[in-house]
């Protein structure tokens, strides 16, 4: 335990100095949601987004841009990194395991996806009057799994990916998938109705964060299907993952 807390405490460091990270991972999308909060239109109820704002259905997407960079571009480029370095075989040989350090990375990824959700919820209540999470069970659900699933699949990359550019080549198809089902390259309303449908079933799980965001209790199924991804991903990623 004092290994891990030892651990924790210099990757923390690393992390909140790693600025241009942190701002893309826990600030980027409270800035994108300020600027298009200055647009007036966009704040106005839109029969369009079932008579509620632009800013008010968009905001779950935003998230997405968080779960993202988190899951599947820091977080497998960080691993794979330290493997290339020969850090995590290093470790081996002290009282500090790397599964110290994976839990150490996993624990930041955790802290900055909440910071970030937190962020978005709060500016976007006090500054743009849209309302919080409506099901805040669900949304919790929601989240967890949703997140769970990305860093899975995060971890999958980081096994794999055999050098640090290796995983960031491997990272972004996968980024700009999730972006793009998750309603942040193109809002999900104007999506094909089969793409939208895909989305719900694609990490993070966008429409179950948006259905319990307005007040809909997040169907099961989209739900247990972040499970599955989550639990499928993670054996995948013990199973290959090396630590030299």
């Amino acid at each position: 335990m004092h290994a891990f807390g030892q651990i924790l405490k210099t990757e923390t460091k690393l992390y909140l100095r790693d600025i241009p990270t942190l701002v893309l991972t826990v600030l980027l999308p409270t800035l994108v949601l300020v600027v298009l909060g200055l647009i007036p239109t966009l704040r106005e109820p839109n029969p369009d987004f079932e008579n509620q704002s632009f800013i008010t259905y968009f905001t779950p997407s935003l998230l997405v841009i968080s779960l993202a960079m988190v899951g599947v571009n820091a977080l497998p480029t960080v691993l794979a990194t330290y493997r290339e370095r020969g850090i995590l075989r290093r470790l081996a040989t002290t009282p500090a395991s790397p599964l110290a350090l994976l839990a150490a990375q996993l624990v930041l990824s955790l802290a900055g996806i909440l910071a970030s959700a937190v962020l978005l919820a709060v500016v976007a209540r006090f500054a743009f009057d849209t309302p919080l999470p409506q099901h805040p069970l669900g949304f919790a659900a929601a989240l967890i799994l949703g997140t769970a699933a990305l860093l899975a699949l995060g971890l999958l990359v980081a096994a794999v990916a055999p050098t640090a550019k290796a995983a960031q080549a491997m990272a972004i198809p996968v980024f700009m998938v999730i972006m793009f089902f998750g309603g942040v390259y193109l809002p999900r309303v104007l999506l094909p109705d089969f793409l939208a449908e895909i989305g719900a079933y694609t990490p993070p799980g966008i429409q179950a964060l948006l259905d319990a965001w307005t007040g809909t209790a997040p169907q099961p199924l989209h739900l247990g299907i972040m499970a599955v991804i989550a639990v499928a991903a993670g054996a995948g990623a013990a199973k290959l993952f090396r630590w030299e």
